[in-house]
């Protein structure tokens, strides 16, 4: 394996049941920054229906994996935004907040027991307000496409800086 650090970011969601589409609207704003400016290198972008067979596929082998998803809370806030990160092979979350996939969850799990987890795996999940059939982002859900863009970008400059002052980083 190279040195160079291989990093997915998923847009988990459905495009036609309006904030469930948040993730491929992340996914999408993510594209547009790397037409004006190039990603880190070795950064992956994809969009799943957040099946767990295509999931694992999706970040099996990833040193950084993130997955942007649509929540479910309670009580909600459409539009705001939940970093979960898997620590000690569980993910970690804080609150009632879920991802309302189930496929993500499933994934985790058939993952760890197939030995197919990414190294690292965080997940960004977003409060909707709407998951009816249509297309578009609520307002809530839309304002916050750019800056959970922003914040993905620095999540993997800060792993790529870390993972540079690693000492095993350095023996290859």
């Amino acid at each position: 394996m190279s040195s160079q650090a291989w990093t997915v970011v998923i847009g988990v969601g459905n495009d036609f049941r309006r904030d469930d589409g948040v993730g491929w609207a992340v996914v999408s704003r993510l594209r547009e920054r790397a037409e004006r400016g190039p990603l880190p290198g070795g950064v992956e972008l994809t969009v799943s229906d957040g099946d767990p067979g295509r999931l694992i596929g999706l970040w099996e082998g990833a040193d950084l994996a993130i997955v942007v998803d649509a929540a479910h809370a309670h009580p909600g806030r459409p539009g705001r935004v939940h970093r979960i990160e898997l620590e000690g092979g569980e993910l970690r979350r804080s609150g009632q907040t879920s991802s309302h996939g189930l496929g993500l969850g499933e994934a985790v799990e058939l993952s760890r027991t197939l030995g197919r987890l990414p190294a690292r795996l965080v997940v960004f999940a977003v409060e909707g307000q709407d998951h009816t059939l249509g297309t578009g982002l609520t307002e809530p859900v839309a304002e916050v496409v750019e800056p959970l863009a922003r914040r993905i970008e620095q999540e993997i400059v800060q792993h790529r800086d870390v993972a540079a002052r690693t000492p095993e980083s350095r023996q290859e």
